[in-house]
């Protein structure tokens, strides 16, 4: 039966959810360097359009079609979109459908106390706005070297071969191999959306090489209030990503949106201290990446902790995140530019596994709660193979997309030395950012 609370709670939180790609423009255009800002919002801005596309075709199909027994996929049987259209058509006739409601995701579905219905067709454009969230965070450890047409051959075929599948396989319900078989909790995306777009943006990193003089000179981000901007309408629009990933207007969503705003503040501090301690002053820029750090590590846990844990695990992901960011890059000596796989990576794969530790058993989607709580390490276990998995599949996929479109490319995925060298806003835009702007940064 539909809800209208419900209905009217996703409709809010796909809304905020959509708003956080933009969001994210404006935090990876600050963090630029002043030649590539163009560049570097356009690479954001242009998943929204090739990741909804794309979903629409046949995304969803492939994430949430079938009849759910296949562990890694969904089906054809959603083709763009057309079942829910035609569900929603037999419905005005008052005939019973299958697609009608929606209610809940994985154990919950099936309780009619945690779950409300509401018309899938706004899950539909929920997904999607999650599917073009994920797909953006990887530009960011592309920027200022990796050509245009190739970033989005990238992200098309990306979003149908890894994407999707892996949705699936987290959320696709009884017989999907990590959220069922497995039995691995993921609230909102730690594997999902952290983890996969994070690694994906490390390996095209390596593939695509440092930029030009990494390593002998400081790349400063060129615009700290746009850094700032798009850090708060990702707080603002993670809302709807962590509460919405309830499904319904009830208890559960309150804790998952409590479990947010604490976990993200508790890094934002975190991040301070840690500043303060390595290099003798807080920074701005370092206090919006802590607030993004403790949205990312309890996005997996945000509907299953209680609002304690989420602080701590809001205290423990900055310093992680710190290390990963400033000395474990630099000891390895790969250019994430934007730090996607130090934060979003990093920070997903800590939420994963601090999941499996601080899970409250009744709020768990299986028969297993945290270790904290039980002392069994079943959930744990669980927590940590889904992340290797989540690894292995997305590692694979990327390394193979890689050299298809390396390929593809005329053997390279990298501008030309010139190009990189006067900024790719002018090279691959023909515009800038600062038009009156004449010098080099």
């Amino acid at each position: 039966m539909i809800d209208s609370g419900s209905t009217g709670f996703m409709l809010i939180c796909t809304m905020l959810v959509l708003l956080m790609t933009p969001g994210l423009a404006f935090f990876y255009g600050g963090l630029s360097r002043r030649k590539n800002v163009v560049n570097t919002m356009m690479m954001t801005f242009a998943a929204l359009g090739i990741a909804g596309l794309v979903w629409v075709v046949c995304g969803w199909s492939f994430a949430y079609g079938g009849d759910g027994s296949l562990p890694f996929f969904g089906g054809f049987d959603q083709l763009g979109c057309l079942s829910v259209v035609n569900d929603l058509l037999a419905e005005a006739e008052g005939v019973p459908t299958a697609f009608t409601v929606l209610a809940g995701q994985g154990v919950l579905a099936d309780d009619p106390e945690l779950a409300a219905g509401y018309p899938a067709i706004i899950d539909v454009v929920f997904q999607m706005a999650f599917a073009m969230i994920t797909t953006a965070i990887i530009t960011g450890s592309l920027a200022g070297r990796m050509k245009f047409g190739a970033v989005c051959a990238f992200m098309a075929l990306w979003v149908v071969v890894a994407y999707a599948p892996l949705a699936h396989m987290v959320w696709g319900g009884e017989g999907s191999l990590i959220g069922s078989t497995i039995g691995a909790l993921d609230f909102a995306g730690g594997d999902v959306v952290h983890i996969s777009s994070g690694l994906t943006g490390l390996i095209l990193c390596l593939f695509l090489g440092g930029r030009k003089g990494y390593g002998l000179m400081s790349y400063r981000p060129h615009n700290v209030p746009f850094v700032v901007l798009g850090a708060t309408l990702l707080w603002f629009g993670w809302f709807g990503f962590n509460a919405g990933s309830e499904f319904a207007a009830d208890g559960v969503a309150g804790l998952a949106l409590l479990n947010t705003v604490t976990a993200s503040a508790a890094a934002l501090v975190s991040w301070m201290i840690v500043e303060r301690l390595r290099v003798g002053k807080p920074t701005l820029v370092g206090a919006a990446t802590g607030l993004v750090a403790g949205l990312v590590v309890i996005t997996p846990a945000a509907g299953f902790v209680e609002p304690w844990a989420a602080l701590i695990m809001g205290l423990i992901v900055s310093p992680i995140c710190y290390g990963a960011i400033g000395f474990l890059k630099k000891k390895i000596g790969y250019d994430d530019a934007l730090d996607a796989f130090g934060c979003h990576g990093i920070g997903g794969i800590t939420g994963g596994i601090l999941t499996g530790i601080f899970c409250v058993p009744e709020l768990s989607w299986t028969d297993f709660g945290g270790l904290l709580y039980t002392g069994d390490f079943t959930l744990l276990g669980a927590q940590i193979l889904g992340i290797l998995i989540t690894i292995l599949f997305i590692g694979v996929i990327d390394v193979v997309l890689a050299f298809i479109l390396k390929a593809l490319f005329k053997g390279s995925l990298r501008v030309s030395a010139e190009e990189e060298a006067a900024g790719l806003d002018v090279a691959a835009h023909g515009e800038s950012a600062y038009p009156a702007y004449l010098g080099l940064d």
